[in-house]
């Protein structure tokens, strides 16, 4: 089975025991993490994306890193820290991040509300927006991924927000299977949200949020945006003007024969 910590490490040419070393645990434990019998902790996960010079949603989503120029951890090199820059306006980030507290306190405990939900769910609030409004609400990049749309630095921004003491990230299962949820610990500030936004945000959340991961990603794969989109390439809002019936929202006048 796939494993992109073991894949990393033999890609660098580095022995388990070299690797064990530099990170701080056993070789027997670092078995266990490349064998899949044992889930990386955060900090973890923050030690090896650091020691790797990738974002973190490498090991959450165990795929290897197809574009570094959207890599979190940007090129430290050894002798030289460099500054980590994430690829998204302040002032979209500070969006985001009240947005997404928004919607974890109103859905952040519900059973089926873990990582790919989210992704889904933040995917269709900005796409849809989009197509009614012709504006952006927080205006993320999204790469086309194989269970659908996933927001570009997303890992980063969600580190620093637990970081920041905004929220929690917790590992547990949903039908048996691994899932990432996200428990918000302060509240939003919605200053910079206009009524339109949330009245918008609030339909997108009773229209999608009770279904699973796995019906929102094939629901995603039905979206124009998605399915114009090279895999890894980034989704375009302009796709949504073209839009089928089935995930168009917006209601268009016909047009004369």
């Amino acid at each position: 089975m796939f494993n992109v910590l073991k894949t990393l490490r033999e890609k660098e040419k580095i022995s388990q025991d070299e690797l064990a070393e530099k990170i701080g645990i056993t070789r027997q434990t670092l078995s266990k993490y490349e064998k899949g019998e044992s889930d990386l902790s955060l900090e973890m996960i923050k030690k090896l994306s650091k020691f790797f010079e990738v974002d973190y949603s490498c090991f959450i989503d165990n795929e290897m890193p197809k574009f570094p120029q959207y890599n979190i951890i940007k090129n430290e090199k050894k002798e030289q820290k460099e500054e980590v820059r994430i690829d998204i306006p302040q002032e979209n980030i500070k969006k985001f991040k009240q947005v997404f507290l928004y919607i974890l306190n109103k859905i952040g405990a519900k059973p089926n509300v873990g990582r790919t939900v989210i992704y889904k769910l933040l995917y269709f609030i900005d796409f849809d927006y989009y197509e009614l409004y012709e504006e952006q609400l927080m205006g993320l990049k999204y790469i086309k991924n194989t269970f659908g749309p996933t927001p570009v630095d997303f890992a980063k921004i969600i580190a620093d927000m637990e970081h920041d003491g905004e929220l929690e990230i917790i590992k547990t299962k949903f039908f048996n299977k691994d899932q990432t949820k996200y428990l918000p610990i302060k509240y939003p500030d919605l200053s910079c949200l206009s009524a339109q936004e949330l009245e918008h945000i609030d339909r997108e959340i009773n229209r999608l949020s009770d279904k699973t991961g796995s019906e929102l990603s094939k629901f995603s794969h039905k979206d124009i945006p998605w399915i114009g989109a090279e895999m890894g390439e980034i989704l375009d809002y302009e796709a949504v003007f073209y839009r089928n019936q089935e995930t168009s929202l917006r209601e268009y006048a016909e047009e004369d024969d």
